[in-house]
């Protein structure tokens, strides 16, 4: 097997995918160091090809987007740069490679591709798990119900009297 031909695994690209406006991206740094490429190189190619990359596929990030980025990942600044971060969606990773026409842009993009596919999975089982669960809890509150209605001792029934009693009048 070639070295042109590699296998890079998925686990590589997992923690430089984030959530963002509810879509899992990776931001363009991440993609231009994956790809071998500078990132205002990566992003030129985009413009070029602007028709290929709509909102869902690439998006500009916002500064509040960006400082959310900054807390979680832990990072105090994107490096002095004059323009917020592109996000890229999973087809906005397959278009890159299109548009960047290199081999390894070619090779990368499967193995993000396969990243997101793998993540899509995860939490689908997630998802499933959480149904199930859930369901599970719901059985568990109603069996709890019934033991306690059985647990609970019953009301007494009126006694009859046994002797004498007093007529009253």
């Amino acid at each position: 097997m070639s070295s042109n031909h590699t296998i890079v695994p998925t686990e590589r690209f997992a923690s430089q995918i984030y959530l963002i406006r509810g879509e899992n991206v990776m931001l363009d740094a991440d993609l231009a160091g994956l790809y071998g490429v500078e990132t205002g190189h990566l992003v030129r190619a985009m413009k070029r090809n602007q028709d290929r990359f709509p909102e869902e596929f690439a998006f500009q990030t916002t500064e509040d987007e960006i400082e959310i980025l900054r807390c979680q990942i832990g990072i105090s600044s994107w490096g002095g740069r004059r323009y917020s971060p592109w996000a890229y969606t999973e087809h906005g990773v397959v278009m890159l490679s299109a548009v960047l026409r290199s081999e390894q842009a070619t090779r990368i993009s499967l193995a993000i591709v396969r990243t997101f596919v793998k993540l899509r999975r995860t939490l689908a089982t997630n998802d499933e798990l959480a149904r199930k669960v859930a369901q599970h809890d719901e059985e568990i509150g109603v069996l709890f119900e019934h033991v306690q209605v059985l647990l609970e001792p019953p009301e007494p029934k009126p006694r009859k009297r046994i002797g004498f009693q007093h007529a009253g009048v």
